[in-house]
């Protein structure tokens, strides 16, 4: 993503207009601006969207925030405000249960709406959700994984929703691709209750016997992650011998302060994005962005790109769902009819500082590999 350099030239405004004399195409942005504990992400994804509107240089399209106050309620009247002043796109809410409340206000002003929340329940009937669903970064790394002659797997699952969901998707994925699951064990999270688990599966790795798995998948995130891949090396798994692969939840700093995870791979978006929009954001507000800053300019670039379009074709399910997708700071996305998304992720590889990109994410759907 290429940024426009700023200086000398002032910030985007709290409200950016269209220019005059010019029809506007009017987006509403319906975030938790107060009333919550998430104030500050709302304030963040709100200045992310106007930055890609001023990046973008658009007068044509008009950013009208509303603020839900961190409730369904405040999120229906936000949507209802929308309709009632010509919004012809919602982006956000934040939460699973804001979305909830809005959906029946834009589906009534037959307005799609862009939302932020992870929960897949809210998804479809005109909703889409941006944000990065659990499972959906699994195919890609089973699929390189495989590129790679891994081909028989074992897997450690949390016990949780995202667990839930995550295993699904990885049985689905070796399946598909007529990969070998040989072992998945399931650990809550607290860091005794792992230690069982982990000896099961090194238990299919003894010494002096050949492994019966050759990849081992460990979906998890920082809260987890730095617990559980300690227990590899106490287990006497050896990670030269075995891949350790993991999720998209890996892509935090210092994932690679854990020896066992160096050399392992995992689903993410691109870095560059990542660090050419966090350098923009700086220059413009001061302050670093939370992660989910990029959701909320990817959703407004969307916007932008189909405001010229004319009007009662710009924000169409078929517009929206184009089979070609979007560019975004994230890398290429698109919007699927049942409302959830599908992104094309590059494979990065753990290193003690930073991580290596060892494939690069596709330049176009058709050339995804899953």
């Amino acid at each position: 993503m290429l940024f426009r350099s700023i200086l000398g030239e002032k910030a985007p405004d709290a409200k950016i207009a269209p220019g005059a004399g010019k029809p506007s195409v009017k987006v509403a942005v319906l975030l938790p601006l107060t009333g919550s504990n998430s104030q500050s992400v709302a304030k963040a994804l709100k200045q992310a969207g106007e930055l890609a509107l001023f990046d973008f240089d658009n007068p044509n399209v008009e950013l009208v925030p509303k603020d839900t106050h961190g409730t369904p309620e405040g999120a229906k009247s936000a949507a209802r405000d929308a309709v009632k002043e010509g919004a012809e796109l919602i982006i956000g809410p934040l939460f699973a249960n804001e979305v909830t409340a809005a959906a029946p206000e834009a589906k009534a002003g037959n307005i799609p709406m862009i939302a932020f929340s992870s929960d897949r329940k809210v998804a479809g009937n005109g909703v889409y959700l941006l944000s990065f669903l659990a499972g959906s970064d699994v195919p890609r790394i089973v699929s390189y994984a495989v590129t790679q002659q891994k081909t028989r797997f074992a897997a450690l699952i949390p016990q949780t929703e995202y667990g839930r969901l995550v295993e699904q998707s990885f049985l689905a994925a070796t399946k598909q691709i007529g990969a070998q699951v040989v072992a998945v064990k399931s650990y809550p999270q607290d860091a005794n209750g792992m230690v069982a688990p982990v000896r099961e599966i090194a238990a299919l790795v003894k010494k002096g016997e050949p492994p019966q798995f050759d990849a081992l998948f460990m979906p998890a995130a920082a809260d987890t992650l730095p617990a559980l891949a300690p227990l590899l090396p106490y287990a006497e798994i050896d990670t030269k011998t075995i891949k350790v692969i993991g999720s998209s939840g890996w892509d935090y700093t210092g994932v690679g302060k854990e020896q066992a995870l160096v050399g392992a791979w995992f689903p993410a978006p691109d870095p560059k994005g990542w660090t050419d929009f966090t350098k923009r954001y700086v220059e413009t507000y001061g302050d670093v962005p939370p992660r989910l800053a990029t959701l909320a300019y990817d959703a407004v670039s969307l916007a932008i790109s189909l405001s010229n379009n004319p009007q009662g074709s710009r924000f169409t399910p078929s517009t929206l769902t184009r089979a070609s997708g979007f560019a975004g700071v994230d890398g290429l996305f698109r919007l699927r009819p049942d409302g959830t998304s599908e992104r094309g992720f590059a494979v990065l590889e753990v290193q003690r500082y930073g991580n290596q990109v060892v494939e690069a994410a596709p330049a176009s759907f058709s050339s995804a590999q899953y």
